[in-house]
């Protein structure tokens, strides 16, 4: 039974990503006591936690006791195992419940759920052999891209098949389990609704973020989005039935295609803090890590408006010695390293920056003016 959290009560934040470390320090501000769970000793959310317990996520007799120190516990990203979340769940209260997380999990899973709701999503096969990827590939087209249906598993377990001959290059992996088969969508933008659930299901909605990704990582987060508003219209639109339908508190992402021609599909739910609410930092009067913990704590959520436009651009270990320049020059720049020691990163990222201006369109400009991210603009 989810509780209200008063300043003196305990939040417990498991998972090793860096929204943990946001997390935490926004839950200090708030005057909770912070007991995190990580399987890194190194990690930097068990340095801003009050009571730090390493462990691994299989661990019973360390999670039990993790749960049973917390009033309420949140896991920080989509990658937290959900039978993990199950067992703390009955030890203690887990606002988050556990659904979306198994759904969003399970790309099968994932897409049924999408089928229930009628809602737009790239046309899929389910393989499990190499001959329904070469029977499957007549209705799905060309190019389409094979992904296990476990998600986290990385690049090295797709395969992007744009002719025939590429559908020999999944042997390799089409014996690790099951897969689904899918059309690639020729989308010109990448939409994010960032949004808040609350108890009540009430669902308050940040503003349209569109986002830009560069080998598979995000690189860039833009709000307001370039779009029209009846895109934005239908997106949140969009957004508030799938949030609707699934039995969660706390803030998540929904990312959508656009294409040329108007059309919107799904792409993923995220039942978590997601990279690119990053941006709201600055961009709007509340961050997605204090809405977060007020659904949580059952308070009322904060009305969010946009406070100035804003970009949000991930900053890459290479990227560091070109920003020395930035760093004298730019009052409108800010900056966020997140300290992630190397044995826990997955990708090269050091952190993000946020570029404020008057437009998206000046912020932009100033952005590509200093030709550090010209690979990727």
């Amino acid at each position: 039974m989810t509780k209200t959290l008063f300043p003196g009560s305990t939040l417990g934040i498991i998972g090793d990503s860096p929204n943990g470390i946001m997390l935490a320090r926004a839950a200090k501000k708030m005057g909770y006591k912070v007991v995190a769970y990580s399987r890194y000793e190194e990690s930097p959310t068990l340095a801003e936690a009050d009571v730090r317990i390493v462990g691994k996520m299989n661990d019973k007799l360390k999670l039990q006791s993790f749960a049973q120190r917390c009033d309420v516990v949140t896991y920080e990203s989509e990658h937290v195992n959900s039978e993990v979340i199950k067992y703390i769940a009955q030890y203690t209260s887990v606002p988050q419940g556990t659904d979306a997380l198994e759904y969003m999990q399970d790309r099968l899973l994932e897409r049924a759920f999408f089928e229930q709701l009628n809602v737009n999503i790239a046309p899929y096969a389910t393989i499990v052999n190499l001959d329904d990827v070469y029977q499957a590939v007549t209705s799905i087209g060309y190019p389409c891209v094979l992904k296990p249906i476990q998600k986290g598993l990385g690049k090295a377990h797709q395969q992007i098949i744009r002719k025939q001959s590429d559908i020999a290059k999944c042997a390799d992996i089409i014996d690790m389990g099951t897969y689904i088969l899918e059309s690639w969508i020729p989308y010109t933008k990448e939409l994010s609704v960032v949004l808040t659930k609350d108890a009540k299901g009430t669902v308050n909605f940040f503003p349209v973020i569109e986002n830009i990704y560069h080998d598979h990582v995000l690189h860039e987060s833009l709000v307001p989005a370039m779009i029209s508003n009846d895109v934005e219209a239908e997106v949140r639109r969009l957004a508030d039935k799938i949030a609707k339908n699934l039995n969660y508190v706390g803030t998540m992402e929904i990312a959508f295609f656009l294409t040329e021609s108007g059309a919107i599909y799904v792409k993923r739910v995220v039942p978590g803090l997601h990279a690119s609410g990053y941006v709201f930092d600055k961009a709007t009067n509340v961050t997605m890590f204090e809405q977060h913990l007020r659904a949580l704590a059952q308070m009322p959520l904060v009305k969010t408006e946009l406070m100035e436009p804003t970009v949000a651009i991930t900053i890459e270990s290479h990227d560091q010695d070109d920003l020395r320049t930035q760093w004298v020059l730019k009052d409108n720049w800010y900056y966020n390293f997140f300290r992630y020691p190397l044995s826990m990163r997955v990708h090269d990222t050091e952190g993000y920056l946020l570029a404020l201006g008057p437009t998206i369109e000046t912020v932009r400009e100033q952005v590509e003016s200093t030709g550090i991210w010209d690979n990727k603009i």
